[in-house]
């Protein structure tokens, strides 16, 4: 679970009534009172004034069943899906080449910036949230870090992501692993204190209810490194957001997820946009979050020292 939310945008879009950047101001529980973005449809073409609307409906207003219900048909879901690659990806398993590739290029400009000798001369370590079954794991992340957790609630992924990192299965040496392998719902999960360099969330986190979102953001902020940061990899609603009623998730728009991490007190430190899916495909986005304000650059400094008028003597 948790590993795959492509979804077809053949599903309704927002129609242009509700198409607004005005933000709506929803209450997510009694703790959190929120500014989100507007309205959404859902996979039947029903559509919501506010995700507020929406997320009354689908976990209620402070009821733990309900909301419990919502957690558990979503895994229910996953529980029925093949514990393989075109599985996992819904049947695009075409798009896990790009996928990887710019999910690389990415990680690479993360880890050259942050990290002296782009991490090369301390033990990195990483958490793959929604890991399936070891798909990004296996391809992308055991390359570049000492030690990978995996983080999955559905456990026949987490048992062929167990096979498929096994060290007889990798081309990588000794010295990267596979080391614990989680089988916990991403909103039930705590992470070991400051374990982490980076902390990988890619295709889960619109299983998450908007105010377990913020819980889950603020209790693993303390599994992070000094330093250390959140690569968040998902798919996009054009605008407000989009339900679906099968596997139980929601795409958020890029705004959406931008006051989301503003009320997780979290900073963009850099974003980049999947390129070579198919089109019939929501768009996809990845984002690099860190809890430090972003700095601003020697350059503007500069430009600014020499847009000054000169004195005339």
């Amino acid at each position: 679970m948790y590993n795959h939310l492509l979804q077809k945008s053949p599903i309704p879009i927002i129609p242009q009534s509700h198409q607004s950047s005005d933000l709506l101001k929803i209450g997510v529980n009694s703790l959190n009172c929120v500014q989100m973005d507007g309205g959404g449809v859902d996979s039947d073409g029903r559509e919501f004034k506010s995700a507020d609307e929406m997320w009354r409906e689908e976990v209620g207003d402070g009821d733990p069943l309900k909301k419990s219900q919502w957690y558990s048909q979503g895994v229910g879901y996953w529980q029925g899906v093949e514990a393989t690659v075109d599985g996992v990806l819904g049947g695009y398993a075409h798009v896990n080449e790009p996928d990887i590739e710019d999910s690389e290029e990415f990680l690479n400009s993360v880890l050259s910036e942050r990290f002296p000798d782009a991490g090369r001369g301390r033990r990195l370590v990483t958490l793959d949230c929604g890991s399936g079954i070891g798909r990004i794991t296996k391809n992308l992340l055991i390359r570049y870090f000492n030690e990978v957790d995996l983080l999955e609630p559905v456990s026949h992924f987490l048992d062929a992501a167990r096979e498929n990192l096994a060290p007889e299965n990798l081309m990588v040496t000794e010295d990267h692993r596979a080391v614990n392998f989680y089988c916990v719902p991403l909103q039930e999960f705590s992470p070991e204190a400051e374990r982490y360099d980076i902390i990988w969330i890619q295709w889960c986190i619109g299983h998450l209810s908007d105010d377990d979102f913020m819980s889950f953001f603020n209790r693993a902020k303390g599994g992070l490194k000094p330093g250390g940061l959140f690569i968040l990899k998902e798919n996009i609603a054009r605008s407000g957001f989009v339900l679906d009623k099968q596997d139980k998730s929601i795409t958020r728009s890029d705004l959406y997820f931008k006051q989301l991490f503003k009320q997780c007190g979290l900073h963009i430190y850099k974003m980049k946009d999947q390129k070579g899916f198919p089109s019939e495909l929501f768009a996809v986005k990845m984002y690099a979050l860190t809890t430090d304000l972003p700095k601003k650059s020697k350059s503007s400094k500069c430009k600014r020292h020499v847009n000054r008028p000169g004195i005339i003597r």
